[in-house]
């Protein structure tokens, strides 16, 4: 009974812990809607860089460490490598676009299926993530852990996103539901990542292993170029170093 009383425990905590950092992405996208002017570019750059700071730290001294403890380094460098074959595959694809490259002359709907594309894209592995987490000890801490720091840079990434959109002429209420509806895709992908790594033995060091590569992935391919693509390469730099200590606190705090 005390097993499946805490297989009851966990799984609303994964439920809980998964909705939250998935509605931060609305959380975020809500400021689109009080906004009566745009950000300068160097602004985005700076959040940009901010949320690849907190990705990494909960990447680096999270997700990599429970999974050396889980396994070894053998499930470690498997699953990072896994990670970012995933991301590559995925990347190549799909068909998105980033964030701070639009293209024009195409038509709303299409415009809207890219970005939820290329958001989908970083939503996966980070709700995966937190599943994992969830199942990787006996006690909830480290989900709850990486559920808080997913949820720490998606609130940002949603005002990037609904900005995005917003300066595509889309108007603000549509940009935010977009933006939200954006982070729905982490709930499932925690589930996902929650119910393999708990039923099938073995996994949850490989799954860590996973989340982090993808997370790496995620972090030095879209989000740092994407961060110096206007020329401001050394605020960028110093935001993410205030991301990267800003997370490193919150794990020493809490």
């Amino acid at each position: 009974m005390d097993s499946k009383g805490d297989g009851r425990h966990t799984m609303n905590e994964v439920i809980t812990g998964s909705v939250l950092s998935a509605l931060s992405t609305g959380l975020g996208a809500l400021l689109i809607l009080f906004m009566k002017n745009s950000v300068t570019h160097r602004w985005r750059d700076t959040l940009l860089a901010f949320t690849a700071g907190i990705m990494m730290a909960a990447s680096v001294m999270g997700l990599i460490p429970e999974a050396l403890n889980t396994g070894g380094f053998f499930q470690l460098a498997v699953g990072v490598f896994l990670g970012v074959a995933t991301l590559t595959l995925l990347e190549k694809n799909i068909p998105h676009i980033d964030l701070q490259h639009s293209q024009r002359n195409i038509k709303f709907d299409e415009k809207a299926m890219l970005i939820i594309a290329a958001i989908t894209l970083h939503n996966i592995p980070e709700g995966l993530a937190v599943g994992v987490s969830y199942a990787s000890g006996d006690t909830a801490d480290t989900g709850n852990l990486i559920a808080f720091a997913i949820g720490l840079q998606n609130a940002p990434e949603g005002f990037l996103v609904a900005l995005f959109l917003f300066n595509q002429e889309i108007n603000k209420f549509k940009s935010f539901l977009i933006a939200t509806a954006t982070g729905a895709i982490e709930i499932v992908s925690a589930m996902f990542g929650y119910y393999l790594t708990s039923f099938v033995e073995g996994l949850v060091s490989y799954g860590l292993a996973f989340a982090a590569g993808a997370m790496l992935f995620i972090i030095y391919k879209e989000l740092i170029p994407e961060s110096h693509g206007d020329g401001n390469e050394r605020t960028s730099t110093y935001s993410f170093i205030v991301g990267l200590l800003f997370m490193i606190m919150l794990l020493e705090l809490f």
